[in-house]
Parts: C-alpha cells; sequence; structure tokens
C-alpha cells in the first residue's frame, strides 16, 4: 500500500511540484542502521516509487557521497544511522559539508524511524535530523497500537484525520531547535517539519519495520 504521509512529505520538501508532471529525484541513504535496513529501505522505495512520483536511488555508503552526487537530486531520505557503531560517523568533512550545503540550498531532507540518530557530536546536523533518539532521555516500550494525531495546519497534514496504528512509539525523543511538530501519538510528538536554509526538511519516527511502513496513512 502507499504511505499517503511519506509521500506528501517528499512531494513538500522536495518542492512546490504539485503540478509538475516530471518525476522528482529522491536519493535514500542507507546500509547501516540498528534496524532492518535490509527490509525497510526496499519498502520505503517501494512506498515512493509505487506512487509514479518520484525516480529513487539508494546509496549503502552514503560517506562516499560528494557535493556533485547530492546535487543530482531533489531530496535526501535517510534510512541510515549509525547508532551503536561511532565509527561509521566518520564521515569526510567533505561529505558534511556537501550535505548541509545541498539542504541549505533548497533541498529536501526526509528521516524515518532512526534515521536521524547518529552524530551526536555535530549540532548542525541533529538541527537538520529534526528528531533522534537522545542518550539517557529516549526510551520505548513494545509496539503497540496508538492513535496518530495531527497537530495545527501545514500540507504534509492538512485534511488528515487522526488514524489508529500498531508500531514503536518512542517517549521523549530529541528535537532539534527547528523543529515545529506536526503530530503526535499518546501525547508523544512523532512527526515533524524544518526549515534549514533555503532547504525543508521532514522526520518522521514512526516506521519502525517494514511491516508498520505498510500502513497506509
Amino acid at each position: 500500500m502507499r504511505n499517503t504521509w511519506l509521500l506528501l512529505a517528499a512531494l513538500v520538501v522536495s518542492g512546490d511540484a504539485w503540478a509538475d508532471e516530471a518525476r522528482l529525484r529522491v536519493l535514500i541513504l542507507s546500509g547501516e542502521n540498528n534496524h532492518d535496513w535490509r527490509e525497510t529501505t526496499p519498502k520505503l522505495n517501494s512506498i515512493l516509487t509505487g506512487s509514479g512520483r518520484f525516480a529513487v536511488d539508494v546509496t549503502e555508503h552514503p560517506e562516499q557521497c560528494d557535493a556533485q552526487t547530492l546535487s543530482r537530486y531533489d531530496a535526501l531520505l535517510s534510512n541510515w544511522n549509525a547508532f551503536g557503531n561511532p565509527g561509521a560517523t566518520n564521515w569526510p568533512d567533505a561529505t558534511r559539508a556537501a550535505l548541509l550545503d545541498c539542504v541549505r540550498n533548497g533541498k529536501g531532507f526526509i528521516v524515518v524511524h532512526a534515521g536521524g540518530s547518529s552524530f551526536y557530536d555535530w549540532p548542525e546536523y541533529q538541527q537538520l535530523a529534526g528528531a533522534w533518539w537522545k542518550m539517557g532521555q529516549t526510551s520505548h516500550g513494545s509496539p503497540h497500537e496508538f492513535t496518530v494525531k495531527p497537530l495545527g495546519d501545514h500540507p504534509i497534514t492538512r485534511g488528515m484525520k487522526p488514524f489508529r496504528t500498531t508500531d514503536e512509539l518512542w517517549v521523549q525523543p530529541g528535537v532539534g531547535s527547528l523543529s515545529r511538530a506536526l503530530a503526535i501519538g499518546d501525547d508523544q510528538p512523532l512527526a515533524f517539519t524544518l526549515e534549514f536554509g533555503r532547504g525543508r526538511g521532514f522526520a518522521l519516527l514512526l516506521g519502525h519495520s517494514a511491516a508498520f511502513m505498510a500502513t497506509p496513512r
């Protein structure tokens, strides 16, 4: 099934292209995660490509990306983290600078579930990621059913009604200084939007597994 929320988020952060028939270009960052990225990355790819609105590439080595590579895309989607593997966060300075410059200059950045839980010594990345697992503060119980409630008015959630879903719900996530909450579950914030220079970001803390990503909303 198509994931309406993720599709709308990808459209919004990629630019105001609602009437543009050209497919938007998305690069999924993958290859390292404390979750099962070998299942969730293909699922995310399927959600986006299945809509007919996106052309998707996947890299399992985001540390090898440079400014020229990133310039080919309208948005980057992070299903990558180095939680529990600090050595994987040693991205070259050129890659770090290219990522920040890419979004500052108008690209989009999307984080799914734990895709922003990295680089705890890199404040600009945490601002860009929007939300993450904060050591010593964030926790979660077993996956369970709860109600997702949209907050306020935003193109990503406009017209969306509260809905039930089953997923892993984070309690007290780390939240970036630029982030605005778009939805809650059991009073916990779980979706965020932000502006980063001329670029835009979206963080969704749902999506612990490929099965949970199949929820249409």
